[in-house]
């Protein structure tokens, strides 16, 4: 299908508690109760206690949990919840939370403590990155939506961003429709924020907007992630990839294939676009060859078979990759099989090139340890 033609196509688309534990709690950074500051490393601006309690007070905890893909397991009384501790391997509920009090406590852990707390354990990050992380994903949640809705009704508009899906093999509104895609021109979102006489200075430190005040994301394929945001240059001009500051998140449409007995991890948003396309639902993404903590939770958190269908470098980095990945997925009980895609190739080439569902059906079955 021609770039016009999709153009076209697109726009017609269109019970066991503790109440002194929490009486008690209080997270070690915090100091004592006066508005004493946080002194923070490198000569880095400190933050007082009544900046740290209302950071708190914008995150309810339980949001941040359910953002993080936590899950109620049954009601204790005094509004307060069991649930699978997300920070270890957890078989039966032992994480409690008490959302009126913004606090947690796991029996498995033995660890507990507020949303700063938790954010540190989870991506194993010190206090002023967990701070930062809780910052962006703050900010990211009160406006960011409407900014991937902006980027979304650009694409159409422009057909050198439909040319450049076209040449990656997208040819399908509904996966562009699926990945909630976007063309960010450049010099527009500014003007935009402005019309609607909101301040840039949120844009700014989530990192939209550059200190120069120039657009951060200029001609490039936007893909919405969770509390954050991937720009895909279309020219070869400029670094091809860019994200917010902050964490990448978890495995990219996780929520979708959870469950599924079979998942396929490619590296990249356009390896999963082109097999998604293709009839692949059962496939995630993780945003490079190098998983996170979080990621590799993810996998791990029921037996499962696991294809890693990892770029076939011709340096050898991505083999690589999937061979120690691999190792560590089969030391945690996972099966796993690596895909073995022609060399020089990913995916998105596989396809783009030529290759089919079938064929890729085929390097599936062919997939071996």
């Amino acid at each position: 299908m021609g770039a016009a033609a999709l153009a076209e196509r697109l726009v017609l688309h269109k019970e066991r508690t503790s109440e002194g534990f929490f009486a008690d709690t209080h997270h070690c950074c915090l100091g004592s109760d006066g508005p004493l500051p946080y002194s923070a490393s490198r000569g880095k601006k400190s933050m007082n206690r009544q900046a740290l309690d209302e950071l708190k007070q914008q995150i309810p905890l339980l949001d941040y949990l359910q953002a993080h893909d936590w899950r109620l397991a049954r009601p204790l009384h005094d509004s307060r919840w069991m649930g699978l501790c997300p920070l270890h391997r957890d078989h039966q509920p032992s994480f409690l939370l008490d959302p009126t009090k913004n606090l947690f406590y796991c029996y498995g852990c033995g660890v507990g403590g507020d949303v700063i707390r938790f954010a540190q354990l989870y991506h194993q990050v010190t206090f002023p990155q967990a701070l930062a992380l809780l910052q962006q994903w703050r900010g990211w949640g009160s406006w960011g939506q409407d900014v991937v809705e902006f980027y979304r009704m650009q694409l159409h508009r422009h057909g050198v961003a439909v040319e450049y899906l076209a040449q990656r093999g997208i040819h399908s509104p509904e996966v562009i429709e699926h990945m909630r895609m976007g063309y960010a021109p450049g010099g527009c979102l500014r003007t935009w924020q402005l019309q609607m006489q909101r301040p840039l200075s949120a844009l700014s430190r989530a990192g939209l907007i550059t200190a120069k005040g120039h657009d951060a994301y200029s001609r490039r394929v936007t893909f919405p992630l969770e509390g954050n945001l991937y720009g895909r240059s279309i020219s070869a001009l400029a670094p091809p990839h860019l994200f917010l500051p902050g964490s990448k998140g978890g495995l990219y449409g996780w929520e979708q294939v959870r469950h599924c007995p079979e998942v396929i991890l490619v590296e990249g948003l356009f390896d999963y676009a082109v097999l998604w396309q293709a009839g692949f639902h059962h496939v995630t993404c993780a945003l490079g060859i190098h998983l996170n903590g979080r990621q590799f939770r993810q996998l791990c958190d029921r037996a499962r078979m696991i294809y890693l269908a990892f770029d076939a470098d011709t340096n050898g980095s991505g083999p690589r990759a999937a061979q120690s990945l691999s190792g560590r997925l089969r030391e945690q009980g996972l099966n796993v099989r690596t895909v073995r895609l022609p060399e020089g190739h990913d995916p998105n080439s596989f396809f783009v090139q030529g290759g089919d569902a079938r064929q890729f059906q085929t390097l599936l079955e062919e997939a071996r340890p």
